[in-house]
């Protein structure tokens, strides 16, 4: 495995049904409202889209996004990356006790020049990056449930 390869995963456990989970994470251009990293989205096409992204340290990600995989019957939204980062991300829904569990998982191979410099240093710390954004979407995923404001 490269140095500058990144495998992620995160599991979300959210009081609300997986149908309705799975229609706000299918609604990725409203992301930036509950989602304090996610800078920007903006769709391209039916399919596709730019995303910006920035967490804790002083480096911004951009990425072309394309649906890969929808299939609400599944419970599963996938797509391709590329950019500052190639690969792929998933959310897998599903229902769990009473309510859901959400699970992300992301393989990318990091493009971005500075990041692929301090890839071993780095490495510790850009991993503490992205779980403290997973976090944070996870508190603007449950803020947003809870006040039922994905509904309007």
């Amino acid at each position: 495995m490269s140095r500058n390869h990144y495998r992620f995963r995160a599991a979300w456990r959210l009081a609300a049904p997986p149908a309705r989970v799975f229609a706000v994470l299918g609604r990725a251009e409203r992301y930036p409202e509950w989602w304090p990293q996610v800078r920007r989205l903006a769709r391209t096409g039916e399919d596709s889209g730019t995303l910006r992204i920035r967490s804790v340290l002083p480096y911004e990600l951009s990425v072309t996004l394309r649906t890969s995989r929808r299939d609400p019957a599944a419970g599963i939204l996938e797509i391709g990356m590329s950019g500052d980062m190639d690969g792929w991300a998933r959310w897998t829904v599903r229902h769990h006790g009473t309510g859901t569990i959400a699970v992300f998982e992301q393989d990318v191979e990091v493009n971005r020049r500075l990041l692929r410099v301090l890839a071993v240093p780095g490495r510790p710390l850009f991993i503490v990056n992205h779980k403290l954004m997973m976090r944070s979407g996870l508190r603007g995923l449950r803020a947003l449930l809870e006040r039922g404001l994905d509904e309007e």
